[in-house]
């Protein structure tokens, strides 16, 4: 078993990461999620993994795979633990580097090999006891166990401990006389210090105030120091040179496969970290089916960006089902004013977006669809840049996206065609529904255009309920019914 990435089943899909933010990603609030995602995680470049979709099964199980396996808390602890070894080796390598003096340098980068391979062998000691079952962790416990029983790892932890070894034992004198400082060989002379202590002690009567003045302990050494250190090492020049030689042979240390594991496990850890609040509070998260079939469903789902701002204010998440059957492909979501309509419609989006990167999804059960690209058209103000008119920019943005749409392709509407009559905005919808149908794309549609949803059998009505004794009161769930052209606008004008 060969590992290469614990992100990417096959490692040329490394090849096409997104650098750039997803053109949809600011209509769904994926940009608000992702950024909540990665914060305080700057180090590690994880946008990159959230901005790009897998668009094939196998690399989507095999992310689902390893999310669960770090599920086990004794799992996921272990392998924090081991980031957290990892980033003060990286924080150390950083400020042992601008330190001035050569051989101060080179001792505290023994320490840092030594963290490095203490936190490898940890690691691989801990993975030989969990219960995996992923492919990718499966894969790199035995690249793991290999490296650390490998000739080089274990000969540099003994390089380590010899130079240490030779160094902990060295003792020097230093006589000082005015401005001037010796550095002499330790020749077994008497500890005056103890001699001292001894010598007072007699005049000891009971505690004490203590007086004495402790030391401040830069990083850095100063020159005094750096000298006397240079006076010891020309002292004992065989073990300084062995030092001096060995972290020169030895300044890139870490392996690259590890390097690169520590870097992408972080988006699963990132990921689980987030939603873990919002499991706490009782919200469901399910590993979807994921396939090119469009007889799709999910259970209890809901927007996260939205679920994780109501859990913040302590408000409660209200979850909505859908699905899909036989030929039916959109979903036209129609209903009162503020019902939840537009929030329906990015919970949709989101869910084949994290689906399509092998994350856990809102909801206690789901089979979504995998798609190629995914369309998004939100309403927006006027751009006085372009010098179009609102109507205008809605079909050229329409346009657009018919022209790049496929049958595998996603198209989320939201609230378009609203600066214009309804008798034209029924007619040129009518136009985009026939397009629409035509590709059988998966589409949903929030309007206020009842006769849409009725428009064939491709079509599906969905709409926004209120509580009946109190039409001013949304309910915020979407149901499938026939539409009743019933925004309930005056009850909120009212309200």
């Amino acid at each position: 078993m060969t590992f290469q990435s614990i992100s990417f089943k096959d490692i040329n899909e490394k090849e096409v990461l997104e650098t750039a933010v997803p053109a949809f990603f600011p209509d769904l609030n994926l940009d608000q999620i992702t950024n909540s995602i990665v914060s305080g995680k700057d180090e590690y470049n994880l946008k990159p993994f959230f901005y790009t979709s897998l668009n094939n099964t196998g690399s989507i199980s095999y992310r689902q795979e390893i999310f669960k396996d770090l599920e086990n808390p004794a799992l996921f602890k272990h392998i924090n633990s081991f980031a957290e070894n990892m980033r003060t080796v990286r924080q150390q390598l950083v400020q042992t580097d601008k330190l001035y003096y050569k051989y101060h340098r080179e001792r505290l980068f023994l320490n840092i090999i030594i963290l490095y391979c203490e936190a490898l062998n940890s690691l691989a000691n801990h993975l030989s006891l969990v219960n995996l079952t992923s492919q990718g962790f499966l894969s790199f416990r035995e690249y793991l166990t290999g490296y650390v029983q490998s000739v080089p790892f274990t000969s540099l932890l003994a390089e380590v401990r010899n130079i240490i070894a030779g160094l902990s034992p060295i003792k020097y004198n230093i006589h000082i006389k005015g401005l001037h400082v010796q550095v002499r060989d330790y020749e077994s002379e008497s500890d005056y210090s103890a001699e001292v202590e001894e010598t007072f002690s007699k005049f000891k009567m009971g505690a004490v105030k203590d007086y004495s003045s402790g030391f401040s302990h830069p990083l850095d050494m100063n020159f005094v120091e750096a000298k006397i250190l240079d006076g010891v090492a020309s002292l004992h020049p065989g073990i300084f040179l062995h030092l001096d030689t060995f972290c020169t042979e030895n300044h890139n240390f870490q392996d690259e496969t590890i390097t690169v594991f520590d870097r992408e496990i972080q988006f699963y850890i990132a990921y689980l970290d987030y939603i873990a609040p919002l499991r706490n509070a009782g919200l469901k998260f399910c590993y979807p089916g994921v396939s090119g079939s469009k007889e799709i469903y999910d259970y209890e789902g809901f927007d996260l960006a939205l679920a994780w701002k109501l859990h913040h204010e302590k408000s409660s998440v209200v979850t909505n089902d859908f699905f899909l059957n036989g030929k039916e492909r959109i979903m036209v979501v129609s209903g009162p004013n503020q019902g939840g309509k537009t929030t329906f419609a990015r919970t949709f989006g989101q869910l084949h977006f994290l689906a399509g990167i092998g994350c856990p999804v809102p909801g206690r059960e789901a089979h979504l669809f995998l798609y190629n690209r995914l369309f998004t058209h939100f309403e927006k103000e006027e751009d006085i840049q372009n010098l179009r008119s609102k109507l205008e920019d809605d079909l050229v943005r329409i346009y657009e996206i018919l022209s790049q749409a496929r049958p595998d392709s996603i198209i989320i509407l939201n609230e378009i065609l609203t600066s214009t009559t309804l008798q034209d905005g029924i007619f040129l919808s009518k136009n985009i529904m026939e397009r629409i149908v035509q590709l059988d794309s998966l589409c949903v549609w929030v309007t206020f255009i009842d006769e849409l949803a009725s428009y064939c059998e491709k079509t599906v009505s969905m709409v926004g309920t209120v509580i009946p004794e109190n039409p001013a009161l949304r309910t915020f769930k979407i149901e499938r019914k026939p539409a009743d052209g019933l925004a309930y606008a005056l009850s909120v004008a009212e309200k």
